[in-house]
């Protein structure tokens, strides 16, 4: 197991946080980053200096866009992951609110492979619930639950299909963790 990161707070705010991130950074999957819901307007110093020290730590940075259940366009999508890229030099990205039907698949498909041209990789999808089955062949690692521990130990479930998959295929973001 390896961890996928989503430290959504500002260098700024919890310099703590960010340094123990870095000094654990080895040790995950990938972090995303997300300076202003997206790169931003512009680059942000607090965020590219963490991405640097992240990258020397020898971590696998992933830029944060919202794809809001596919009603973004490709071209600005496409237009935010050139941004991370330029300005963060990030490695692949993360798809945030990825609709997770068999109707929305195609758009998903032609949006990631644009992605992968730019040299986006890894692509994390995250429906944040099981999607149809076709997604996991897109990404490389789909997110299949978000949300709080108790919901996670009272109610998870995931569908038969899951099975036929490797389980390296699959994300749980999981807040609210007991620190024990």
């Amino acid at each position: 197991m390896t961890l996928l990161v989503p430290l959504y707070v500002h260098p700024a705010e919890d310099p703590g946080a960010w340094h123990r991130l870095i000094t654990g950074a080895a040790a995950t999957y990938g972090v995303v980053l997300n300076p202003a819901d997206g790169p931003g307007e512009r680059p942000d110093p607090a965020f590219a200096a963490a991405a640097a020290a992240l990258r020397t730590a020898g971590a696998r940075l992933l830029g944060y866009v919202d794809t809001l259940y596919g009603a973004r366009g490709q071209v600005e999508v496409v237009h935010e992951m050139c941004r991370y890229q330029e300005w963060y030099a990030v490695d692949g990205c993360f798809l945030d609110r990825v609709a997770p039907t068999r109707e929305e698949l195609p758009g998903a498909r032609r949006m990631i492979r644009s992605l992968r041209r730019l040299g986006a990789r890894p692509v994390v999808l995250n429906p944040g619930v099981h999607p149809d089955s076709g997604y996991v062949r897109l990404g490389d690692l789909t997110v299949t639950f978000e949300g709080h521990w108790s919901t996670y130990v009272s109610s998870f479930t995931r569908p038969p299909w899951t099975a036929r998959h490797a389980p390296e295929r699959f994300c749980h973001l999981v807040y609210g963790v007991p620190e024990a």
